[in-house]
C-alpha cells in the first residue's frame, strides 16, 4: 500500500509542477507528517524530489526530470504501446515513430491487433484524407471550411471549429462551433463533401451537451423482414430491437425519425420490408414506391 502511494506521489507531483504537503496529505488521505517521510524515501531513492519554503514553497521534481522505463509494469507497459497502437490508425508518421522508440525502450512487442480503414467499400483515400485533416484542425486548432450535404439535400458551405471527432451509433461525427449559425453542430463526416484546412487559427471552448430537437418527430416503427436480409438487419439494429418469428422472418420495433431520410432507407430494402406500424406510413412509402416505378417506367 505505501509504495502504490509513493509511486503515485511521483506522479502527482510530476503532473502538477509543485505541489504543497497539505494539498498531498488531503489528497492521499493520509498526515502531513507521513507526506514529508514518504518524500524522504522517495528521494532517498534517486528521485530528484525536494521541498521548498517561502510563499510559493511546496513540494516538487526536478525540472527534465524522466522516470526510468523500470518504473512501469509489464502491463502498463504493454497498455502504454496498445494505446497508442489504436492511436496510429490515422497513420500518423510520428505516432508510429514514437510506438517503435518505446517498444525497444521497453523492449516490449505491441501485437499488431487493431487495423481501422475509414475508406468506404469501393472508394479511394479521400475518406482516410478527410480523417487525416480533421485530426490535424482539431490537435492545431484551426478553421475548416467544409462543403456540407444534409438529411434534406441541401449543399451549403461552411466555415467551423472543429473540436472533437466523435464515434456514435455506427457513424463518425465531428463536433464542431459552426461560425455561419453561430452555434454548436455536428457534422456526420460521410456528408463532408469538401474539407479545406485554413491558416485562421480559433480558440477551442467545450462542446455543450445538445438536445435533440429531432426527437420530437420520431416515432415507434415496427417492420417486418424476411430472413434473407438477416446480414443487415443484424448489422443496422441493436439485438433487443428484433424478433425472429416461427417462419423466420424478423420483426423490428425501433424508435425512428419520420423524415425524407427513414423514407429513403425503407426504400433501400426493395420489396424485402414491410411496415406495420405505423400504418398510415405505409401509404407514404406507396406514393414514393410509385414515382420511382414512374420515373423508372421502361
Amino acid at each position: 500500500m505505501k509504495e502504490s502511494r509513493l509511486f503515485k506521489i511521483v506522479y502527482y507531483v510530476l503532473e502538477n509542477g509543485r505541489i504543497t504537503a497539505p494539498q498531498l496529505a488531503e489528497k492521499f488521505e493520509v498526515s502531513v507528517r507521513t507526506i514529508y517521510r514518504d518524500i524522504d524515501v522517495i528521494s532517498s531513492a534517486g528521485i530528484p524530489i525536494y521541498v521548498t519554503t517561502g510563499r510559493n514553497g511546496g513540494i516538487q521534481i526536478l525540472d527534465n526530470y524522466v522516470l526510468d522505463k523500470a518504473y512501469f509494469s509489464e502491463k502498463e507497459k504493454q497498455d502504454l504501446l496498445s494505446a497508442l497502437q489504436s492511436l496510429s490508425i490515422f497513420t500518423n508518421i510520428y505516432e508510429k515513430e514514437t510506438l517503435t522508440k518505446l517498444s525497444a525502450l521497453f523492449n516490449t512487442h505491441s501485437e499488431n491487433w487493431l487495423e481501422v480503414d475509414f475508406d468506404r467499400w469501393g472508394s479511394n483515400t479521400q475518406d482516410n484524407e478527410k480523417f487525416l485533416l480533421l485530426k490535424k484542425a482539431i490537435t492545431n486548432h484551426k478553421v475548416v471550411t467544409i462543403v456540407y450535404v444534409s438529411s434534406y439535400c441541401q449543399k451549403t458551405k461552411r466555415k467551423i471549429h472543429p473540436l472533437k471527432l466523435l464515434y456514435k451509433s455506427k457513424e463518425w461525427y465531428v463536433k464542431s462551433y459552426c461560425t455561419e449559425k453561430e452555434d454548436f453542430r455536428l457534422f456526420k463526416i460521410n456528408r463532408i463533401v469538401e474539407c479545406e484546412l485554413l491558416e485562421e487559427e480559433f480558440v477551442p471552448v467545450e462542446f455543450p451537451v445538445l438536445h435533440n430537437t429531432e426527437q420530437k418527430s420520431n416515432n415507434n416503427v415496427v417492420l417486418r423482414f424476411p430472413k434473407e436480409m438477416s446480414y443487415r438487419i443484424y448489422d443496422e439494429f441493436c439485438d433487443n430491437e428484433v424478433t425472429v418469428e416461427e417462419n423466420g422472418d424478423l420483426i423490428v420495433k425501433a424508435f425512428m425519425p419520420e423524415d425524407a431520410w427513414l423514407m429513403g432507407y425503407l426504400l433501400s430494402f426493395g420489396a424485402n420490408v414491410e411496415v406495420i406500424e405505423p400504418t398510415y406510413m405505409r401509404k407514404i412509402l406507396f406514393d414514393e414506391a410509385k414515382k420511382i416505378c414512374e420515373k423508372n417506367k421502361p
